[in-house]
């Protein structure tokens, strides 16, 4: 099964720079970031075992109980995908911007907003040398910042096929309500999200709020968590463009029914995963930063109190736009959802 895993593996990176080489030859073809000789890493010329070596060995022996959770998620996701999808269109190259790459370590990261992907990109820069050694030490601005850890999407056809076969590919996934209610919370009600409001919060408030004030107008800083829900909902949203990436569904961000993933880490088990992932990449010894003691009670909870005044009619809509992000990563309909 092993073997047959890894050779879809290679087949599906195949498929993908096939695709690209025919973007390639367009006017918007893909420029590499770096020159080739960067990603010459330590392992890749066969001085340590890469991240996806050191998994693929875990998979060959008696494996841990934690890599048989991972084994499980990776199959789990195979078969989601072989019954939820049916015709996957070619990726284009602004498809591959939220995977990260660190070819220091042959890793691929595909970030999702709202899944501690703001300590995970701390992590990557502590791990390339392109920050402190200590991710805690890496404010979260220039975790952000753009340019600081190179995308797949940047590089060309050729080395994003390379990359794809030969690097350990991993993403972290959320309950997606829990999700959506944490990125409404940051964005939309905490002051330190003045400029979403500003760019998303008026939109909603101008185009779903009957006689709004002058100041809710100009500031969209009161936005109600039902408004949220039926700007994403109203089909003008889907029109406009994609979903913002904070509240867009992880398998659109992230693809992985066209892309394989090799580690489907959960923020239910943050640390463990990050652990996990860690030691493939050769640096157990780096500390994952950890959420704050009944952090994660409390984001289910607000969850929880936040949806129990939607009305079932909402929520199934609502469910039927996230749907996939359940379906694909196996996770449970939120028993305080009221769906029939």
């Amino acid at each position: 099964m092993a073997r047959r895993c890894w050779r879809r593996r290679a087949l599906a990176a195949a498929c993908l720079g096939a695709a690209l080489l025919l973007l390639g030859a367009a006017p918007r073809a893909l420029r590499p970031v770096f020159q080739s000789n960067a990603v010459g890493t330590s392992w890749f010329g066969g001085r340590r075992r890469s991240p996806l070596q050191t998994l693929y060995d875990l998979d060959q022996g008696p494996r841990s109980a934690l890599a048989e959770v991972h084994r499980q998620r990776r199959e789990l996701l195979r078969r989601a995908c072989g019954r939820h999808t049916r015709r996957q269109r070619l990726l284009r190259p602004e498809d591959l911007r939220h995977v990260l790459v660190d070819d220091a370590r042959g890793l691929l990261y595909c970030y999702v907003p709202k899944v501690a992907c703001t300590n995970w990109k701390r992590v990557l820069l502590a791990l390339s040398g392109r920050g402190p050694g200590d991710p805690r030490a890496i404010p979260a601005p220039d975790a952000h910042a753009p340019g600081r850890l190179p995308s797949l999407a940047d590089f060309s056809p050729a080395e994003v096929n390379r990359r794809l076969r030969t690097y350990l590919a991993f993403l972290f996934v959320r309950e997606p309500f829990e999700r959506l209610a944490s990125a409404y919370r940051n964005k939309l009600q905490r002051p330190w999200g003045a400029a979403f409001q500003r760019r998303f919060g008026t939109d909603i408030v101008r185009r779903l709020r009957p006689r709004p004030s002058p100041d809710a107008l100009a500031r969209g800083h009161d936005v109600r968590f039902a408004e949220f829900l039926a700007y994403l909902l109203d089909p003008r949203t889907r029109r406009d463009g994609p979903l913002n990436e904070h509240w867009e569904r992880a398998h659109a961000l992230c693809h992985p029914c066209s892309l394989r993933y090799d580690v489907v880490g959960k923020f239910e088990t943050l640390a463990e995963d990050a652990a996990f992932v860690l030691g493939l990449a050769g640096a157990p010894g780096l500390r994952f930063p950890e959420p704050p003691p009944g952090a994660r009670a409390a984001a289910r909870d607000r969850a929880e109190r936040l949806f129990r005044d939607i009305s079932p009619f909402y929520q199934r809509r609502l469910f039927g736009l996230y749907k996939m992000d359940f379906l694909l990563f196996n996770y449970s309909v939120p028993s305080y959802l009221r769906l029939r």
